[in-house]
């Protein structure tokens, strides 16, 4: 069952923002972007977090239970709880950047060799 792709529909249209619309954000195809949100697998953090910002939700939200009328009060304390999402997902991209480029640095020398 795909939840948080339906959440992320859901939210969307409760938004009036159109499937083209997020494609164009996200820098993908409508086509694309209309199977994100049919088959979450396809989600990775860059898309997530992207998405998270363009529909101004908490990403507690896409992994949670609805939150209620009474949550929504929250709201602030959840803010905090996105940017220490964003910061770990943020700081664990970068690690993986530095990664890359040291096995390209490495893979360029064996070239050279």
């Amino acid at each position: 069952m795909n939840v948080i792709g339906q959440r992320i529909k859901k939210l969307r249209e409760e938004k009036g923002i159109t499937q083209e619309n997020m494609a164009l954000q996200l820098d993908v195809t409508q086509s694309n972007y209309g199977r994100l949100e049919k088959d979450d697998r396809r989600l990775n953090v860059v898309k997530l977090i992207k998405i998270v910002r363009i529909l101004d939700v908490n990403i507690m939200y896409l992994f949670n239970e609805v939150m209620g009328d009474g949550q929504k009060a929250e709201s602030a304390n959840f803010n905090n709880t996105n940017k220490e999402v964003y910061d770990i997902l943020v700081e664990s991209l970068r690690s993986e950047i530095q990664h890359l480029k040291d096995e390209v640095n490495f893979l360029r020398v064996i070239v050279r060799s």
